[in-house]
């Protein structure tokens, strides 16, 4: 069974940084493009960042670009999302997936991320 693992997620002042973390396992990890998203509560999944497989390309929203940067070590089955200059916005459950933008088929449970003083 697929399993992806999200970890990293907590309070931190506009204007700060957090790294979230997605720990795959039970599937060819290195294999897959992989994804970020978030979901306020009350609100539709949100695309927010997407990486190929070997990480040479990655995409993100226009909300997040220049402040977040998407990354995988395949070696390590992990993927990680550097989040910088954050803003109340950016308050939301994160969610790693496998597959691109909103055509995933496997999500993780989620970590959650608020951004406030």
């Amino acid at each position: 069974q697929v399993h992806l693992v999200e970890s990293g997620g907590g309070l931190v002042q506009p204007g700060g940084s957090l790294t979230l973390s997605c720990a795959g396992s039970e599937f060819d990890f290195g294999t897959n493009v992989l994804t970020w998203l978030r979901q306020v509560p009350g609100e539709g999944l949100e695309w927010v960042s997407s990486i190929s497989s070997d990480g040479r390309t990655t995409a993100y929203a226009d909300s997040v670009k220049g402040r977040f940067t998407v990354s995988r070590d395949n070696a390590k089955n992990m993927l990680y999302l550097q989040m910088n200059s954050l803003k109340s916005e950016d308050t939301a459950v994160y969610y790693c997936a496998r597959g691109y933008k909103l055509a995933y088929d496997v999500r993780g449970q989620g970590t959650q991320v608020t951004v406030s003083s």
